[in-house]
């Protein structure tokens, strides 16, 4: 097994470097996002993206968040409740999905402006913004320009019913292009690795009750989950667009490296035992 120490280490290394190319993208296209809807934001007053008890996550109208997190003081018994401010996209991503972070602006978005619980279709959306086809193929090509550019004489908003309604539509196509990108992110890797992997076999990266992630000696992701609107049936997860539906890639490669670094403490130095590369 010591002859495979050199080959762990290589797609430790190869993980924790996408993750962190990964944050750093993801901070970015978060952050344009934020400034190109600082003004709505600031309009209706900021929203409450997330409110499910313990989680809880809002953005205030000076574009800055609030994240609020509650567990059981292990000495007293008692449930404490912490509230930290985030500053910077940055932070944000370290905490929350991309993806879902846009998921929750449009939910919330949609719910301030009294639109229909059902969301349009992405690609409805993306044509209304007047983003082309081919141009869905490159995460984030200049889809806040193209989607000003779609309201272009529009004017400003007038209501806040009106602002929300353009921030949701906004938000849901900047989430499926996060997913697109989180997709393309998990393909490169997948090519990147796919030598390393047939010396290995397959590498179980989690095995819980209710969920099941491997990296398969073809070089690919495999993974099986109990959805909770289906609780009692397995569902497969094998390809990169069905795979970040339920992972985010920073989880994914984060707890690849940390699994190897574990196994085998010597192929990782530079990873610290959170599976991240150093500061």
């Amino acid at each position: 097994m010591s002859g495979s120490n050199p080959v762990l280490g290589e797609i430790a290394n190869e993980a924790a470097i996408e993750r962190s190319s990964f944050l750093v993208d993801a901070a970015r296209q978060l952050d344009g996002f934020l400034k190109a809807n600082a003004g709505r934001i600031a309009e209706v007053g900021g929203l409450v993206l997330i409110d499910d008890d313990p989680d809880y996550l809002s953005v205030a109208p000076d574009g800055s968040f609030r994240s609020r997190t509650r567990y059981q003081d292990e000495a007293t018994g008692e449930w404490v409740s912490e509230t930290e401010v985030i500053e910077s996209a940055a932070e944000l991503v370290e905490l929350y999905n991309a993806a879902e972070i846009y998921a929750a602006f449009a939910d919330a978005a949609r719910e301030a402006a009294g639109l229909p619980a059902e969301p349009t279709g992405t690609d409805e959306l993306m044509e209304a913004a007047g983003i082309a086809p081919e141009e869905r193929s490159d995460p984030y090509a200049g889809a806040a320009d193209d989607w000003a550019a779609a309201r272009e004489g529009a004017g400003p908003p007038t209501t806040r019913e009106e602002a929300a309604a353009r921030l949701y539509d906004l938000a849901l196509s900047f989430q499926e292009r996060s997913q697109d990108s989180e997709s393309r992110l998990i393909e490169r890797f997948e090519a990147a690795a796919a030598d390393l992997a047939g010396q290995l076999g397959d590498l179980i990266i989690v095995d819980d009750d209710d969920e099941r992630l491997t990296f398969r000696d073809n070089g690919h992701f495999h993974a099986e989950v109990l959805p909770e609107e289906d609780p009692d049936n397995w569902r497969q997860l094998d390809d990169p667009e069905e795979l970040v539906q339920f992972y985010d890639p920073t989880d994914v490669f984060g707890d690849l490296a940390e699994s190897i670094a574990e196994a085998f403490p010597g192929v990782a130095p530079e990873l610290d035992q959170d599976g991240d590369s150093p500061a």
